[in-house]
């Protein structure tokens, strides 16, 4: 990119806020350094690393990559034989601890975030040289003890040495004669020798040798003669301590020197990352996205595709909330946009905002704009902005413009962006103004995306007329004289020149006067491009204003809706809560019908009951009578199968064993019509044999013992599976009469589970009913609770 550009645009701005977002030296050199790109792969990453960063932060926001001390520098040297400090040691020990835990802190996200993890997960991990270090070092760098044995005996011997020296010269200090010589009862220390400060005129008083003098010198310190032994051998284990603690040293630079190269490319991938994360801190902080970069395709279709620059609510990086947002779109229809308004309106801005946005996205940053916003791939940006006069130079504000224009015509190609600011201004309005058209035919011709600013009215006009070029206006408020830094494209803007001083406070009468010297043509394309701003800004209130009631009357259309949504289910609700209440009520009456049936059932039986034993008694009586007791066969008469039968004789019913009268005989069907007692009955003819004889007085009666009517097998239980509710009880009333006529005393009912309410019918009969004496739910084996046990 061009270097000059790049300071017109302020990148370097740029790359400082964003050194502002890393987390130690080595990312913020990566934020210093940033350089702006022309690959499309290689930006296409960056811009998802950051978009996955992104991401990530939303799931971990206060995840930091943690303390990282950028010691590649020393670790190298290390590789080459140098002994390290102890703290470069620790930092290197620290600074692995980190990107292990890194490196961990992204492996548990790996699938949902893998550009994340290709990153870290080329960090090697060296616990052992990290255990190594530690139990050498302390985190402030001090040689432990535990660094080896000799060193741990060389410091207790020099604990213990020390000691016996402070004790031998405490002695002297505190002696009679001490407290006589001595300055200060202390004991101090004088080039790494043990001293006593001693009078300057008790000098004498004390053999020993003299290692200092005060300043004033009145007191010597003196290392007595008694203490030199011992103070020579304290001397000497230092020198061992510090001979052993350069040989432990030695050897974890060398250890930390074997491993230079994976040292080197932990902190470089820990501060990529750290980098990477400050992209996302600052897009978070600035509400801020990535853009869509035009696809590469085939040659042909890349020529009109990657020229196509779309931003859409951008906002300039550097003015932060004070940024009036900006739309616009161009490559497609236009490659030349020109830009005309008031001054202090916005055109710089304007420019800076697409040049730096272009920068920003090659660079892989996230930028303060919608995601709909979609740039090309620019091979240089190229700018034209602000005035860089030089008197000793001797450039006057047009030479620089034109030197600049001058290196741009020569560098610029058909994928570049070219941004000029007051396009052939500082110079004679006319000579300027076809020097600039020329300028813009230039870029046309060549297919380079190029955006100018200017005050030209030829401008305007050559804009509207020539095809690939065209207008757009920073909008001017008529009614306040002030700029609304709104860009709209398709129609070229007044440049205000008399409005804007007067509201920066230019005497009036001044502007009158100027008004009146323009010329009439000005004048009236002042006042046209005035009204057609006015008029504008009155079709866009309008637009405004229906797109509200639009969106007012969806808003409506929706809460109605709503509204009708939830009175369909409130009456549903109350359709079904009243269905409910007659189910409830109907199962009351079910059930109160079943007791008072129940009741009844009960009340009958026990007439019933009552009745059969009445008719038992008369039976028995009867039975006991002279026409029930045993006779000879003369006296009784058999069946008489010699003679026909006629009606009113006297037959014996062979099926029931009883005696009968004819009432009639039809001979067609070979029927007997006969009467016992009040029953009447057909049967036929084979079933009766004439009785000749006495008849007997009782029709009922027969000759021998008596014969009870044969009984129906009952079975041990009834199914009611698949029968209604008034079906199952009389089904279970006729049951339990016949099961206790036939003499059984346990009987299953099986009902099936289902719902409950048949089960339910059956046992409120159990409970009520007069011949069951108790029932129970079926045990397994027995259908469970789909089938009820009742004992009878």
């Amino acid at each position: 990119m061009d270097k000059k550009s790049l300071e017109m645009l302020e990148f370097h701005r740029i790359r400082e806020i964003l050194a502002g977002f890393t987390s130690f030296p080595a990312s913020r050199e990566l934020a210093i350094s940033l350089q702006c790109f022309t690959d499309h792969e290689h930006i296409s990453l960056l811009l998802r690393q950051s978009a996955e960063a992104r991401q990530f932060l939303t799931v971990e926001p206060d995840f930091a990559v943690g303390e990282v001390v950028d010691t590649r520098a020393e670790v190298n040297i290390a590789a080459r034989g140098k002994v390290l400090e102890p703290q470069v040691i620790i930092n290197t020990c620290l600074t692995l601890a980190t990107v292990r835990r890194l490196r961990s802190g992204i492996s548990h996200l790996s699938d949902e975030f893998p550009l994340l993890w290709d990153m870290t997960s080329g960090i090697v991990q060296m616990r052992q040289l990290e255990d190594d270090i530690s139990k050498c070092l302390s985190p402030d760098g001090e040689v432990l003890d535990s660094a080896s044995p000799q060193l741990a005996a060389i410091r207790r011997q020099l604990r213990n040495t020390r000691q016996t020296l402070r004790e031998r010269l405490e002695g002297i200090i505190k002696s009679a004669r001490g407290r006589r010589i001595v300055q200060e009862p202390i004991i101090t220390e004088r080039e790494g020798r043990y001293v006593i400060p001693i009078k300057v005129e008790s000098r004498r008083d004390i053999r020993g040798i003299v290692h200092d003098v005060s300043n004033t010198g009145a007191t010597v310190f003196i290392e007595p003669w008694t203490a030199v032994e011992v103070g020579n051998e304290l001397r000497e284990l230092i020198v061992e301590e510090q001979r052993e603690t350069e040989r432990i040293l030695r050897i974890l630079s060398e250890k930390v020197g074997s491993h230079a190269e994976d040292i080197s490319n932990n902190i470089a991938l820990a501060a990529n990352i750290d980098f990477v994360l400050a992209k996302a801190r600052y897009a978070r902080r600035n509400r801020c996205s990535e853009a869509r970069l035009i696809e590469l395709e085939d040659e042909a279709r890349t020529a009109i595709r990657s020229r196509v620059l779309r931003l859409v609510e951008a906002r300039h990086p550097l003015l932060g909330d004070k940024a009036v947002p900006l739309s616009l779109e161009m490559g497609r229809d236009f490659s030349i946009l020109v830009i005309t308004g008031p001054n202090t309106g916005g055109k710089t801005v304007a420019l800076k905002t697409i040049g730096l946005l272009s920068l920003m996205t090659q660079a892989g940053l996230p930028i303060p704009a919608s995601e709909e916003t979609c740039l090309p791939i620019f091979d240089g940006v190229f700018v034209d902005i602000g005035d860089e006069q030089s008197i000793e130079q001797t450039l006057s504000t047009f030479s620089w413009h034109m030197g600049n224009i001058i290196r741009i015509i020569g560098s610029a190609t058909n994928h570049s962006l070219v941004l000029l600011d007051e396009l052939g201004t500082s110079t004679d309005p006319a000579q300027g103004s076809a020097l600039a058209r020329a300028i813009l035919r230039h870029f046309l011709s060549r297919g380079t995306i190029a955006v100018a600013t200017t005050h030209y009215s030829d401008l305007k006009a050559f804009a509207h007329t020539t095809p690939g070029l065209q207008n757009a206006s920073l909008d001017f408020d008529a009614v306040t004289l002030t700029p609304t830094y709104h860009l709209t494209t398709g129609i070229p803007g007044g440049s205000n020149a008399l409005a804007t001083p007067a509201r920066l406070g230019l005497p009036p009468d001044i502007i009158e006067e100027a008004r009146g010297m323009l010329a009439g043509g000005t004048r009236e394309m002042e006042t046209l491009i005035t009204e057609l701003t006015a008029e504008k800004n009155k079709a866009r209130s309008i637009s405004t204003e229906a797109e509200q009631l639009k969106e007012k009357a969806e808003q409506q259309n929706t809460e109605l809706e709503s509204r009708l949504k939830r009175l369909s289910a409130d009456e549903r609700a109350i359709i079904q809560e009243a269905r409910d209440r007659v189910v409830r009520e109907a199962a009351e009456l079910q059930k109160e019908i079943r007791q008072a049936a129940a009741q009844l059932r009960k009340e009958r039986n026990r007439e019933t009951i009552e009745q059969s034993r009445q008719a038992l008694s008369a039976a028995r009586e009867k039975l006991r009578g002279e026409v029930w007791q045993p006779r000879a066969d003369s006296e009784t008469g058999g069946p008489d199968e010699q003679e026909s039968i006629t009606p009113g004789d006297t037959v014996w019913l062979r099926e029931a064993n009883v005696s009968a009268t004819v009432l009639s005989i039809s001979e067609k069907t070979q029927q007997i019509e006969v009467q016992s007692g009040l029953t009447r009955i057909r049967l036929s003819l084979d079933g009766v044999t004439r009785m000749t004889g006495q008849p007997v007085s009782n029709s009922v009666g027969a000759p021998g013992a008596i014969s009870m009517p044969r009984t129906h097998s009952v079975p041990l239980e009834l199914h009611l599976l698949g029968k209604r509710a008034d079906e199952a009880e009389w089904e279970v009333n006729n049951y339990l009469d016949a099961a206790v006529v036939a003499g059984l005393t346990q009987v299953r009912i099986v009902h099936g589970s289902g719902t409950g309410t048949l089960r339910n019918i059956v046992r409120d009969m159990l409970n009520s009913h007069p011949l069951v004496r108790s029932f129970r739910p079926g045990e397994r084996g027995e259908g469970g609770n789909g089938a009820t046990i009742a004992q009878l």
